[in-house]
């Protein structure tokens, strides 16, 4: 049988950071009770492998997926260069408290030191508290030494960028770049498939045997970008019935398109797959006669040998489109 667009069931991450938004605001399946941190919504991280939720796929993982149909599903160059591995992971956030600062490293050093590949990111803001913020980058150059001169004093918070948000800001956060969420924050994280953190500070909380995690200050100092830039955010102008570049990077490219009335998508020629989150409204994929309504904060994976397929809003909505 023919391959179709996938949905996949989300996959809640209980985190004592979490709150109640991804299931009241965005409508997950999750108890109302627990402090759901994370939604993964596709995701190829080992232990946490997306089952399919739709068709007559339903119930397998994605990387069977990739085994059985590889280029079909992901594009000939993908499948060349990742194999069976999904290249990219798809988050939900909600950050009821600040969390820890935060490094991730790069490819090289990722394979040298864990044989996985490194993170790089990007930030799409959904929904922010008043004063609500994110942490990215260095507010003035540091060097190395005076960066862990900081952590042990304490006072790092004072040379970090802080960024206060509102729904639809964007950073792009390439591997060696200081980072943390701010409480308050739900965010759409997009990212290397790849779960090495390495964290430098947690706002006192390290000091503390019972919230203390493990630190990796030794793992990070030499991956960290010391340098300071004039601005961390992505500029963009909305454009409706248009697309709008957000991010190209190595990775991933992702468009924002905000539409009120069809759009046809040729896909075919990209060699990949492309992924559709929903970020407002609701709105239908159809193609190969059939027909896939994604409301806010759903994802939809449409395979590479998918030519095109039709966007159609009710009345309108917003959707981020995410491609190798």
């Amino acid at each position: 049988m023919n391959l179709y667009p996938l949905k996949f069931k989300p996959i809640a991450k209980e985190i004592v950071w979490g709150g109640s938004r991804l299931a009241r605001l965005l409508g997950k399946p999750f108890d109302a009770g627990k402090k759901i941190g994370e939604s993964w919504e596709l995701s190829g991280v080992q232990k946490s492998l997306s089952q399919v939720a739709n068709g007559f796929l339903k119930g397998n993982n994605i990387e069977e997926l990739v085994e059985i149909y590889m280029g079909e599903l992901v594009g000939e160059k993908v499948y060349e260069q990742f194999g069976m591995e999904f290249p990219l992971l798809v988050k939900l956030i909600d950050a009821t408290e600040t969390l820890s600062v935060q490094v991730h490293p790069d490819d090289e050093t990722a394979a040298q030191r864990h044989n996985a590949y490194g993170k790089t990111e990007m930030w799409y803001v959904l929904d922010a508290a008043p004063d609500a913020g994110v942490y990215v980058g260095f507010n003035q150059p540091l060097g190395a030494h005076s960066f862990y001169e900081h952590t042990v004093k304490n006072t790092l918070p004072e040379q970090l960028n802080f960024e206060q948000v509102q729904p639809g800001d964007v950073f792009f956060i390439p591997a060696g770049s200081i980072h943390a969420i701010g409480k308050g924050v739900m965010l759409v994280e997009i990212q290397q498939t790849s779960d090495i953190t390495y964290r430098v500070y947690d706002w006192g909380r390290e000091h503390n045997p019972a919230t203390a995690r493990e630190m990796h200050l030794d793992l990070a100092i030499d991956v960290l970008n010391y340098t300071a830039q004039h601005d961390y955010k992505t500029s963009y102008l909305l454009k409706k019935n248009n697309l709008v570049e957000l991010v190209n990077c190595p990775y991933f490219i992702t468009n924002l398109l905000e539409i009120d009335s069809t759009a046809g998508r040729p896909l075919l020629g990209r060699d990949s797959f492309v992924i559709y989150l929903c970020i407002e409204g609701a709105l239908s994929v159809d193609c190969l006669g059939m027909k896939e309504t994604l409301r806010k904060g759903e994802t939809l994976l449409v395979p590479a040998c998918i030519a095109d397929i039709h966007l159609k809003p009710e009345e309108k909505a917003k959707v981020l489109e995410i491609y190798s």
